[in-house]
Parts: structure tokens; C-alpha cells; sequence
């Protein structure tokens, strides 16, 4: 690092945080949007002055219409993209959805068309082959009680214990 030199190039990622919320059977939730093919995990963009943490619960908020604790940090993914700009993900653990927030979401229609659970080893069809490592990693990284670190959706040889 060299301090406030403004020649030197710096990465400048667009950051999103999402949420793992799992029913009793250990399946997750995903979301169908209404703006792009495939299913997500509820999140979405960080805003500014915001932190990963605050953005995912918002964005749970907006999504889903409910507001359930928010676990620690499962997943950091760096993805790099140049036809769309980097990106720096996060993906915090939702835990088992308790029925009290499960019977009360209520999506938001200009967003979320629909929401389900689904068997982790069956979603490689349903979502983006990078959003598939990322769940994977998490759920790996949530049974072994620590954080990845991932590239690209991929494990880094470093994983961080919480």
C-alpha cells in the first residue's frame, strides 16, 4: 500500500450481502425475482454507509417482508467480473427459519415473484453455477462452525474460524 498516491490503480467492487435461512430439513431458501432468470438467496446491494450485516437484514426486510436475527458471517467471496464490475459478497447465516417468520413473509411484488426451500445437493440446476459453490461453501463453512474465504465462488486455501 502506498498511502494517498491517486496514480496507483485501486479496486473500487461493487459489495452485496445476502442471507442463508435453512428449514428443519436443512434445506435453503431461495427467491425467483422478478427482474433475471434463476434463483437467488434474498439480498442484494450494500447502500452506502451501510455494512454487510445491516445490508442483508434490509434487504431480508424488503424481500421478504420480515425481520429474523441474522447470524454471523458464513461466506466473504471475492468475484471478479470485467464486463460487469467486481464485486465482494458476503453471505451471513439465517439459520432454521422459525414458523413465527415463515408463516408472516410476504414478498415484495415489484422484486421477488416467489420463494421456496430447496435441497442444497440439488440446486446446481436452479441458480448460477458461482452462486452453487458460494451455498455449498456456506453450508460447509456453517457445519464446521468457521467463515470462507472464496474467489470467485471457490475456496481459497485460507478459511477464517469466527
Amino acid at each position: 500500500m502506498t498511502g494517498t498516491d491517486d496514480s496507483d490503480p485501486k479496486a473500487r467492487p461493487y459489495a452485496a450481502a445476502g442471507v442463508l435461512f435453512f428449514d428443519a430439513e436443512g434445506r435453503v431458501l431461495l427467491v425467483r425475482t422478478t427482474y433475471k432468470s434463476g434463483l437467488e438467496i434474498p439480498g442484494g446491494f450494500i447502500q452506502p454507509g451501510e455494512t454487510p450485516a445491516e445490508a442483508a437484514a434490509r434487504e431480508v426486510r424488503e424481500e421478504l417482508g420480515i425481520t429474523p436475527p441474522i447470524g454471523p458471517l458464513l461466506v466473504a467471496d471475492w468475484a471478479p467480473a470485467p464486463d460487469q464490475g467486481d464485486k465482494v459478497l458476503f453471505v451471513f447465516d439465517g439459520g432454521e427459519l422459525a414458523a413465527e417468520y415463515r408463516d408472516r413473509i410476504e414478498l415484495d411484488p415489484g422484486e421477488i415473484a416467489d420463494c421456496a426451500f430447496h435441497d442444497v445437493a440439488a440446486i446446481g440446476p436452479l441458480v448460477v453455477d458461482r452462486l452453487a459453490r458460494r451455498i455449498v461453501a456456506a453450508v460447509e463453512a456453517r457445519s464446521g462452525n468457521r467463515t470462507a474465504y472464496l474467489e470467485h465462488g471457490k475456496a481459497h486455501r485460507g478459511s477464517l474460524p469466527h
